[in-house]
């Protein structure tokens, strides 16, 4: 039996060798960002380019282990317009290889009026759904995602994403002291689940060695966790 320990240390090194992963496919990219709050971001963390067969293959697969790890129980996956729609499916093929067989659904962003219709393509939204998105920043990609699945008369469970930035959310253009993942756990009482964190990120940096380059970039971004960063998990 493993015990919490090793799963925690198993945890760990999922995130880091993520962060890893992410850095060498180009999607975690170091310099000066503008995010949508409108703050200069050391880094940037785009999952558009994970743009390959091999890359989305190995996504999938750390999605489906740090799922599997958070014992969350759902019965199926929802992939939200547009990034989550091919997330949702090859997690779902990722989860089915692992021994966890799901349905899956995603949604369009306009409905269709013809063929089968609607907004909702896949199977039914029924049951417990675990959404599967990249990032979160503010949590209203999450609430339009929950009304979809409510107003199917299906529960919005939990949601699975990337990376989460722990930093602080924002609110009528103003800073928040919670993030956008306290939030959807806090406030829409969400399970979340997430394959690493900005602390994964630090300490991905911190163990690189003594490349100047590297030094800089854990410098500029503990300033920016300082200065934006979150309390607590």
């Amino acid at each position: 039996m493993v015990s919490k320990s090793e799963q925690a240390a198993d945890k760990d090194q999922l995130a880091l060798d993520f962060v890893q992963f992410a850095v060498e496919s180009g999607v975690l990219r170091f310099g000066e960002f503008k995010t949508k709050a409108g703050r200069m971001s050391p880094y940037f963390f785009n999952a558009g380019l994970f743009d390959d067969g091999a890359k989305m293959g190995r996504l999938a697969e750390f999605y489906a282990k740090a799922i599997l790890a958070s014992g969350m129980e759902f019965d199926m996956v929802f992939g939200p317009a547009y990034k989550g729609i091919p997330l949702a499916a090859t997690v779902a093929v990722e989860l089915a290889r692992q021994g966890r067989n799901v349905p899956f659904a995603y949604n369009r962003k306009e409905a269709k009026d013809h063929g089968e219709g609607g907004t909702l393509v896949g199977a039914p939204l029924q049951g417990r759904v675990l959404i599967i998105d990249d990032v979160m920043s503010a949590g209203t990609a999450a609430r339009e995602s929950i009304a979809l699945i409510t107003n199917a008369g299906a529960t919005a469970y939990g949601i699975a994403i990337a990376l989460d930035r722990q930093e602080m959310a924002t609110e009528n253009g103003r800073d928040v002291t919670h993030s956008a993942v306290q939030y959807v756990r806090g406030t829409l009482g969400m399970q979340v689940c997430t394959i690493a964190k900005l602390a994964d990120l630090l300490q991905y940096l911190a163990d690189s060695g003594g490349a100047q380059d590297m030094r800089n970039h854990h410098e500029r971004v503990l300033a920016y966790r300082g200065r934006y960063g979150v309390e607590g998990k």
